[in-house]
């Protein structure tokens, strides 16, 4: 079955990126007016971040927000027959610092959050880094789906380790130089585990597997950013937030991080992936302070 549809799915990605996307206008239509998929949890989210935008205006970065959201999917599946010159027309990036970092011998932990078009930051980064890139990733529930996703992510060798893997197979990761890839504003599994921080005006859980790896290993961390230069073209671009991890404390660290990703969603809001519950966890005082650092 999986190369039944693989084969639908390639044949679809040979159509031109500006037919897909009538097909993606399609489906923006039928997930925000019709099913009105999650549609209350973005808003909702939005009202959050942004309170002190209109009601229009919320609404306008929502519709934004889910346009982008489809594009990512037809755009990863036009990946599947899209050439290598392709990708790097669509797609450029700064490396200079990740491949100065590695060059000084340094382990390097690459944080984002979710931003479109992840599929094409893996890509790049996997393609232009000198060392093993890294991928911790959330298995899709379909396995046919997930099989033909894990096939377009590994096609520059990226090393993908699913995160419920990642616990086992971290030493095997952690033996050689790497560089590793977190969508570090994941929600923890256990919010009494977790980082509790201000983020975006409400009080947010963050992992706190991602910075203590950072401070145990002294690993370099950076944020990587992303930006749409416009549909179908994007820009990552890298920022330091210490080549040192040890001169932190996990708590630092991912308040950091933190910081820097409430920068970038602020520059383009409908950029981010309001569809996610971010707030879905309620802060107990049972849970701890809630953290607060300089920059």
């Amino acid at each position: 079955m999986y190369y039944v549809v693989y084969g639908i799915l390639w044949l679809f990605s040979l159509l031109p990126l500006k037919v897909l996307y009538l097909f993606s206008e399609f489906f923006y239509g039928m997930a925000f007016y019709v099913f009105k998929y999650r549609r209350k949890v973005v808003l909702d989210n939005l009202q959050i971040a942004f309170p002190e935008k209109s009601a229009k205006e919320r609404v306008r970065i929502a519709k934004s927000f889910y346009r982008n959201f489809i594009d990512t999917f037809i755009e990863a599946v036009k990946l599947i027959s899209m050439s290598d010159r392709q990708i790097e027309r669509h797609s450029t990036g700064e490396f200079e610092l990740v491949n100065s970092l590695t060059e000084q011998g340094k382990n390097i932990h690459a944080m984002a959050g979710h931003q479109f078009n992840w599929e094409f930051v893996n890509l790049l980064f996997a393609k232009n880094l000198k060392i093993p890139f890294v991928g911790i990733y959330m298995p899709i529930s379909n396995k046919i789906l997930d099989r033909v996703f894990y096939n377009i992510r590994k096609r520059y060798r990226t090393v993908l380790i699913s995160a419920q893997d990642f616990k086992n197979k971290r030493h095997e990761v952690f033996a050689n130089q790497y560089t590793l890839g977190l969508a570090a504003d994941q929600n923890p599994g256990d919010p009494s585990n977790a980082y509790w921080m201000d983020f975006m005006g409400k009080p947010a859980p963050f992992v706190t597997g991602p910075a203590k790896g950072a401070v145990k290993n002294n690993t370099a961390v950076l944020m990587v950013a992303f930006k749409k230069v416009k549909r179908g073209y994007y820009h990552f671009s890298v920022r330091l937030i210490t080549e040192e991890g040890s001169q932190f404390s996990p708590e630092e660290l991912t308040y950091m991080y933190k910081c820097r990703l409430e920068e970038v969603i602020r520059e383009d809001p409908s950029n981010y992936l309001w569809s996610h519950r971010r707030w879905k966890h309620q802060w107990k005082p049972e849970y701890g302070e809630i953290y607060s650092f300089k920059k």
